[in-house]
């Protein structure tokens, strides 16, 4: 496995800008259009599970674990990004995820942020 496998964020050009930041060098809010999310729950196959286990006595990455997280905050990150589309945005402030444990059968992940409409000064 490359270091593909493990990378997240925007990928691709898009018309939503997601950013960490409260603002955008170079540009001003314009309009802010509120709080947006993606969210996925995703639950461990027995494999991996085993697997992890495994490797949990022995130490180490488990790298199964890791891609699998990695997908699933992209995933959630798509979401973010058609909802804020969705609403007229063209930018997403102050991104963050969150992720938990949803009833010990799989970890809940979101990506959360502010939409925002913003244009070049």
């Amino acid at each position: 496995m490359g270091i593909e496998d493990y990378g997240g964020g925007q990928t691709e050009q898009s018309d939503v800008l997601v950013v960490t930041t409260n603002d955008v060098p170079g540009y001003r809010v314009t309009q802010v259009i509120g709080e947006v999310f993606g969210l996925t729950v995703r639950s461990r196959h027995l494999g991996s599970q085993i697997g992890a286990g495994l490797k949990s006595m022995i130490g180490g990455e488990l790298k199964g674990l890791t891609k699998t997280l990695v997908q699933t905050r992209n995933q959630a990150m798509e979401r973010l990004v058609e909802q804020a589309r969705a609403r007229g945005a063209n930018a997403v402030l102050m991104m963050r995820f969150d992720v938990t444990e949803a009833a010990d059968v799989g970890t809940e992940v979101c990506a959360y942020g502010t939409a925002a409409v913003i244009s070049r000064t």
